[in-house]
């Protein structure tokens, strides 16, 4: 028991008076529901509470956060999203993914959540218009899911030779395979290359898609933003590197790991904007009148020894567009 404590309770002159007041502070104190397809990668969680912080909210003094994780697997959304509309949380925060946000609002249509994603949230769904939401859910567009053709086009240039390309999705989050399957198939025409669509959603489809990509002869591979190859990353990279598969990603985890390129938002600040929107709604103001916030910051990312591993010459001019460059 703390000095300033004890003084309390003698100035009321009854012990009994400290446990109800410590009750009454932990009711004053929101939770944030905190729902999310990966396994809790800590640069993310870092990113998200620095912008509840930039609010003046800071975990484990003024709102807690119960956390959710579902590593990779969506069937346990509903769930999960279900157990934090039954806790009573003040906002539920879905980051970095479309199933989630759409399993918080199959379970609440009061509680306000917090999104973020690379889908059009309009046609998904989720929101009346961009503009104004309308509703209990605003969030951050990341645009990450509509700039495959701008993948495929930075690949494309690191192998103009190349011909035979294909896209690795996730076959259990259909919404955003479709949509960046359907963008991907118009880039390739645009480019005049062939595209092969592999669909994954356990570490048994991996293994077989990267050993048919192989068999196939293909000459590069982009994975799909996603939250099960966040979470199955490990096993991507080292069959990439065992079969010398040129591939590009949409995060920047993915290319410190080993990864060859990426180019798409930049993740930590998406999660960022979506702590001060919580922070926001705590404070008061309502989803209905937030506008979706568009992630405006990218990344561009080039593996140097990784190019090298596979025996490829980065061209100069995407040496010259890269944001940062891994030696």
């Amino acid at each position: 028991m703390t000095l300033q404590r004890r003084e309390f309770i003698a100035a009321l002159g009854a012990a009994a008076v400290l446990p109800l007041a410590a009750r009454a502070q932990q009711r004053t104190v929101p939770v944030v529901g905190f729902l999310d397809v990966g396994a809790g990668e800590t640069n993310r969680v870092l990113a998200f509470l620095k912008g509840l912080s930039e609010t003046g909210f800071i975990e484990g003094q003024n709102v807690a956060i119960e956390y959710r994780f579902t590593h990779g697997q969506f069937d346990r959304l509903p769930a999960m999203a279900a157990d934090l509309v039954g806790r009573r949380v003040a906002v539920i925060v879905t980051p970095a993914s479309i199933a989630a946000a759409l399993a918080a609002k199959a379970a609440t249509a009061t509680i306000p959540i917090v999104f973020s994603t690379g889908i059009d949230p309009v046609q998904a769904g989720l929101v009346a218009s961009l503009n104004r939401p309308g509703s209990n859910v605003t969030g951050v567009l990341t645009m990450n899911n509509e700039i495959g053709a701008k993948r495929l086009g930075l690949l494309h240039e690191l192998l103009p030779s190349a011909t035979q390309f294909a896209v690795l999705v996730n076959q259990t989050n259909p919404v955003v395979a479709d949509a960046i399957a359907g963008d991907l198939k118009v880039a390739a025409s645009d480019l005049k290359v062939q595209l092969e669509i592999f669909r994954a959603g356990t570490n048994r489809d991996i293994d077989a898609v990267l050993g048919s990509f192989v068999q196939k002869r293909l000459d590069a591979l982009l994975v799909a933003p996603d939250g099960l190859f966040v979470v199955r990353r490990p096993q991507i990279l080292t069959l990439a590197a065992r079969h010398a598969i040129p591939v590009m990603f949409a995060t920047r985890e993915d290319v410190e790991a080993g990864g060859l390129m990426m180019y798409g938002s930049s993740i930590t600040d998406v999660f960022r904007l979506s702590g001060i929107y919580t922070g926001r709604i705590l404070k008061g103001e309502k989803p209905a009148d937030l506008p979706v916030m568009r992630s405006t910051r990218f990344e561009f990312l080039i593996n140097l020894q990784t190019a090298k591993t596979l025996g490829i010459d980065i061209p100069p001019t995407l040496l010259a567009l890269a944001d940062e460059v891994i030696e």
